[in-house]
């Protein structure tokens, strides 16, 4: 399965559990999307949200423990789109982004392909 006219883009991808960084980052490639980079912490977040181009991020909600919103503002300020990715359903999204896309964990990688086409034309 690839991502229709939408394969070679790069994805920013926030996920503090390692085993599901990693199963995301294939699910990804497997899509067509490239991983620009990855985080497992709040800091390394908003650093690389910063530093690093990237056409949409995947962020998880809850990281560590704190909430992703400081990141979500900074990708938000860069014009990118980005899908949340929560195991608490929509209640569980930042107040201020309960309308962005959110996929709920697990996902599976048609669902993961369709939301992330769907926020990349609807930017």
């Amino acid at each position: 399965m690839t991502a229709t006219g939408l394969s070679g883009r790069s994805v920013f991808l926030v996920e503090d559990e390692v085993m599901i960084r990693m199963m995301v980052a294939d699910m990804l490639e497997e899509l067509g999307y490239k991983v620009a980079a990855e985080a497992g912490d709040i800091t390394e977040a908003m650093r690389l949200a910063q530093a690093t181009e990237f056409d949409i991020a995947i962020l998880d909600v809850n990281v560590n423990g704190k909430v992703i919103s400081p990141v979500a503002d900074v990708i938000r300020a860069k014009g990118c789109p980005f899908i949340f990715a929560t195991g608490y359903g929509s209640s569980g999204l930042p107040e201020q982004y309960r309308d962005r896309p959110a996929l709920q964990k697990p996902f599976q990688l048609d669902a993961l392909g369709k939301t992330i086409e769907a926020a990349l034309r609807g930017s």
